[in-house]
């Protein structure tokens, strides 16, 4: 295949792809051959754009593509189904759906939440993958300028006791992904100063070749620091602010819409884990929300999934502009990086922020207050056209609308062929209550998970009042939700809660996306809250199977007719799909985080 890939005549690494009179299966080799993650008819829709326009790709238009394309960015087989039972819930104390859902709490004030996931990095690389995915869940709720207030922490894996000899080749232990994906969010939240409240833990043996790690933000502010997630002015600026570029995270979004295998374990696809620095992060909070209450920014987007290569058309053309960038600008961890490799790196700890160039040196005196790097990297053009020069060279300049509109699929989904199985017949009574009483209350799934609730900082901000632990000390037990507060000169609180109904998902998909709703209001009830709003991460497996896509449609389907009977707003959430391993799918796993509002936390119970 590198026939088809031609030098330019530039002083340093760029290439032109001869793209235009490939055949179908240069196509996919190409698409292989640069880990780009996208099928045929992609490819061949990518390759008339040129065609239409007169010339090749260079290796940095196919990798931006490969990034915005991704199922991970565009959710291209999901989409038709979220628009069809999610979107339609509404709410009017709905103040806006970017990166993070934010919610009217008061008259003054508002709240963000939004749930992620980060299996495949923490398959491969646990303590890396948790770190960076709280990381990012971080920054999506910083991004709407809200003060991250609490973190909460879902988590799904196969059985500790699982014997080493029956796990494929490639396939991590289920001990070993544990402790690091504890670990991962333990270091991270504790550092960076935000207590976690809540999640969960599933042990299920379908969760052996694909663990489901979902992280979960909530956040604060007063309505008039909303920050939007675009440009607001053909005049803007952009500003990258943040940690520095490297290799790190490099095609995690394109791994991240493929199925996990030995290869995925061991080969190239270990560069797409992303590197944590929470000491980096807590600057950069201040700086982001000292920015937003000053007024001085017209928009700010977290650099997460494809980095630079998605946030700045994403920026520019929700807007309605364009954009230009000098990546020569763009602060780098090493050198060497060829052009390609800094605008689609997904480096952890950056930021955006789209400033008018009158305001440009207040936010910079604001970043470098805090010794936080910021750098102007670009500028919005009234063009929907997106630029990018490296060195006086252009190494990009496609359409945006064409490189941020991504497909949108239809796919076949019909139930399985052998349904599972409904008619479960009860054990016989058993002869001693008492023993059979203790063996439940020592099963994984309901015996206490305290070990991991007391490595995280849960007390850390001094807000949270009613506890993830509760009732006597040294005899704890898990709470239904805790409840933070917000503001100290109010009485009025936050609940938050988790719920995931994998078990039940598998047997019935529609209730058990019925049930995670359901479960997480009676959690939210429990502590004299009224639940006020939702978000959910969907974990599934491959889309393209048509049983796999139909168990996701009903689920989704469940969920969004029990918010709606519920008057409970979706206004974010996250989709992960190809949970799959050698072993097989993971188990269909709605998660689902619920907010609720406590009048008076005095009366909480």
């Amino acid at each position: 295949m590198d026939d088809r890939l031609r030098k330019r005549s530039a002083p340093f690494p760029l290439y032109e792809i001869l793209l235009r009179d490939a055949k179908v299966g240069d196509l996919k080799a190409l698409s292989d051959r640069l880990g780009l993650s996208l099928n045929v008819e992609e490819m061949d829709r990518i390759q008339e754009y040129f065609r239409r326009i007169g010339r090749e790709p260079t290796d940095v238009e196919l990798q931006s593509l490969g990034q915005a394309w991704s199922e991970h960015c565009c959710y291209k087989s999901s989409k038709v189904f979220l628009k069809e039972f999610i979107f339609p819930v509404q709410a009017p104390y709905v103040l806006d759906r970017g990166d993070a859902g934010v919610v009217e709490f008061d008259e003054d004030h508002a709240y963000a939440l939004r749930i992620e996931s980060h299996n495949h990095p923490s398959a491969i690389e646990p303590y890396g993958g948790a770190n960076t995915g709280i990381g990012g869940i971080l920054r999506d709720v910083l991004a709407m300028g809200a003060q991250p207030i609490a973190l909460a922490d879902p988590l799904h894996f196969g059985p500790l006791d699982t014997p080493v000899k029956g796990l494929p080749k490639g396939t991590r232990h289920p001990k070993y992904l544990f402790g690091g994906v504890v670990a991962g969010i333990r270091d991270y939240g504790n550092r960076v100063g935000i207590p976690t409240v809540a999640g969960g833990i599933v042990f299920d043996e379908g969760y052996l070749g694909n663990i489901v790690v979902n992280v979960a933000c909530v956040g604060f502010a007063k309505k008039s620091q909303i920050v939007r997630n675009r440009a607001a002015s053909e005049r803007d600026v952009f500003i990258l602010c943040g940690g520095k570029t490297g290799r790190d995270g490099i095609h995690g979004v394109t791994y991240a819409s493929v199925d996990l295998t030995d290869r995925s374990v061991r080969g190239w696809e270990a560069g797409a884990v992303q590197l944590g620095d929470p000491i980096l992060k807590e600057p950069l909070i201040h700086a982001c929300i000292e920015s937003a209450k000053a007024g001085l920014r017209d928009g700010m987007k977290d650099l997460g999934g494809g980095g630079l290569s998605c946030v700045v058309g994403e920026m520019a053309l929700a807007g309605g502009f364009g954009a230009e960038v000098d990546l020569e600008r763009v602060p780098l961890k090493e050198e060497g990086l060829a052009p390609w490799e800094i605008w689609v790196s997904e480096s952890q700890e950056r930021m955006m922020l789209a400033v008018l160039p009158e305001n440009v040196q207040k936010v910079l005196r604001i970043f470098d207050l805090y010794d936080v790097p910021a750098t102007v990297i670009g500028r919005a053009i009234p063009e929907k056209i997106c630029r990018v020069r490296y060195r006086r060279t252009t190494v990009l300049e496609m359409d945006l609308e064409f490189y941020t509109g991504g497909p949108e699929y239809t796919r076949e989904c019909r139930p399985p062929r052998t349904p599972a199985a409904k008619d479960l017949k009860l054990p016989p009574e058993p002869r001693d209550y008492r023993t059979a009483i203790l063996r439940l209350l020592a099963a994984p799934n309901i015996a206490s998970k305290e070990y991991v609730i007391r490595q995280y900082d849960h007390e850390v901000r001094a807000s949270t009042v009613i506890k993830p632990l509760q009732g006597v000390i040294g005899k704890a037990a898990h709470g239904d939700a805790a409840v933070v507060r917000p503001l100290v000169d109010s009485w009025r609180a936050l609940a938050i809660s988790t719920a995931s109904t994998p078990h039940i998902t598998s047997l019935d998909p529609f209730l058990g996306g019925a049930t995670a709703v359901d479960e997480v209001c009676r959690n939210l009830v429990a502590v004299g809250a009224r639940p006020h709003s939702l978000t959910n991460c969907l974990n599934f497996g491959n889309p393209e199977k048509p049983d796999r896509l139909w168990a996701f449609r009903e689920a989704v389907r469940g969920l969004g007719t029990t918010a709606k009977a519920l008057g409970l707003p979706i206004p974010s959430g996250n989709v992960s799909f190809y949970n799959e391993s050698p072993l097989g799918p993971c188990p269909p796993t709605p998660v689902v985080l619920g907010v609720g509002i406590v009048e008076d936390l005095r009366a909480c119970v």
